[in-house]
């Protein structure tokens, strides 16, 4: 899943909203309140789908190798055919990331080919790489503005509501797994985290004040 690609100018981490609208894919409605306890339930929930794999896989840092991991795969391993992304994310400099994910409108119906959606293939960002970190590691990366792409909760929710990668991560197709959830429920619960005040279970023995 790509959380992090590109930048938004809004930096606001507040603890309340008054702002809600219509996405193109989903409803993006904060709720006028949560409790950091319901922050907390939210967070864990945001982890199970970040950490899966159908979103974890990509989440790489600056070797630009995606994974393959998964029930399917047995031991977590560098996707195949020794494929580098490259500091440009699309495999530029190397064998484009396209060549295989090419664009697509439609279901992935085919068992073990390549994915593909209705937008240029590419990795997030290195600053977005997660794969195999803790839910606290991950907590504290996405709640850091300079980590985030300056993202508030309302950004985040609508990088999800735009991103047809991401979506691809709930309706995989080919018999494989999907996120858990639904991107609906995901953006609810980002939404619900960032209204909470974006807590992570080490707060209060770190002295945070969400």
């Amino acid at each position: 899943m790509r959380i992090l690609l590109g930048a938004l100018a809004l930096t606001c981490f507040s603890g309340t909203t008054t702002l809600a609208a219509d996405g193109e894919n989903v409803a993006i409605e904060p709720p006028a309140f949560a409790s950091k306890e319901d922050g907390l339930a939210a967070w864990d929930r945001i982890y199970e789908v970040a950490s899966h794999p159908r979103c974890s896989n990509c989440h790489v840092g600056s070797s630009g190798r995606p994974m393959w991991s998964g029930p399917t795969y047995g031991r977590a391993r560098p996707h195949g055919m020794n494929i580098v992304a490259g500091e440009s994310r699309i495999g530029a400099e190397y064998v484009l990331c396209s060549t295989c994910h090419a664009y697509r409108e439609g279901l992935n119906d085919v068992p073990h080919a390549a994915p593909q959606v209705a937008m240029n293939w590419q990795l997030p960002p290195a600053e977005a790489e997660w794969f195999g970190k803790s839910s606290l590691e991950v907590c504290k990366q996405l709640r850091d503005p300079e980590r985030n792409g300056g993202r508030d909760h309302l950004a985040l929710a609508s990088h999800l509501d735009h991103d047809l990668i991401l979506h691809w991560a709930w309706s995989p197709g080919g018999g494989r797994e999907p996120a858990p959830y639904s991107l609906q429920e995901h953006v609810n619960d980002v939404l619900a985290w960032g209204v909470a005040g974006f807590p992570c279970a080490s707060d209060a023995a770190e002295g945070v004040d969400k």
